[in-house]
């Protein structure tokens, strides 16, 4: 798969809204670096996953939007920001497309499709993955970001300050948890450190309006791109 790098800028409204959200909340040495507009070395490649895509819609949202849509939209702004950061990315897909090489049927297709994901993860050296979803349920009531993470040692540390984060910013109130995301085939046969974002309830009116909205979205990459660029700094420096 393609590696893609940032080239170019990104329009001054996304640089504040990144050094806002940084500065607030963890003052990090990213943060700073953007102020500086200077890159810093890291060790890191971030692997981006916009979950389905192709053959494979996800579910609707209740504004009859397409999940894999959203992740696609929501990837795309994270490649961006990972890579004013500093880091390398891999992208799994950058368009409305399944990325299986084999089988008849669609049932096949897609297997084929989460085994392509997990090859190019492992083959990724140094690979953090970030896998993108959106959640749904029956009941509109429900909303608020979860992050689930895979049996690599550092996944759960990860996670688990992914969801403090969203908790206390995009997600003001919720007491959700990040969990270990059992049954998940990509989370279960990677090798590296990854967690899986489901970005919010696309059942719920008002947080599918949102996560439909390019404003939040960003602040959605802000929050995340912050939180990895710390918690990988931390690690390498043990």
């Amino acid at each position: 798969m393609k590696r893609y790098h940032w080239v170019g800028f990104l329009p001054f409204y996304l640089l504040t809204v990144i050094m806002f959200i940084g500065i607030a909340m963890w003052g990090s040495t990213a943060t700073t670096t953007i102020a500086q507009n200077r890159p810093v070395e890291r060790e890191n490649i971030i692997v981006i996953d916009a979950g389905h895509g192709g053959i494979d819609g996800g579910a609707t949202s209740c504004g009859g939007v397409l999940e894999s849509k959203l992740n696609l939209d929501i990837a795309l702004r994270l490649e961006a920001v990972m890579q004013l950061l500093g880091f390398d990315t891999v992208m799994i897909r950058t368009t409305d497309t399944s990325i299986y090489t084999e089988g008849n049927t669609i049932a096949s297709q897609k297997v084929s499709d989460l085994k392509e994901r997990v090859r190019i993860v492992n083959e990724t050296p140094n690979a953090l993955l970030i896998s993108i979803h959106q959640n749904t349920f029956p009941d509109g009531r429900y909303s608020g970001a979860q992050v689930f993470y895979g049996g690599a040692e550092e996944s759960r540390g990860l996670a688990q300050l992914l969801q403090t984060n969203f908790n206390q910013t995009l997600c003001k109130g919720s007491n959700r948890k990040s969990k270990k995301a059992d049954g998940v085939y990509l989370m279960q046969n990677i090798d590296c450190t990854g967690v899986l974002l489901e970005c919010g309830f696309i059942s719920n009116p008002e947080e599918e309006a949102k996560l439909r909205s390019e404003e939040y979205q960003i602040k959605l990459c802000c929050v995340i791109a912050s939180t990895v660029s710390t918690f990988t700094q931390s690690q390498n420096r043990g």
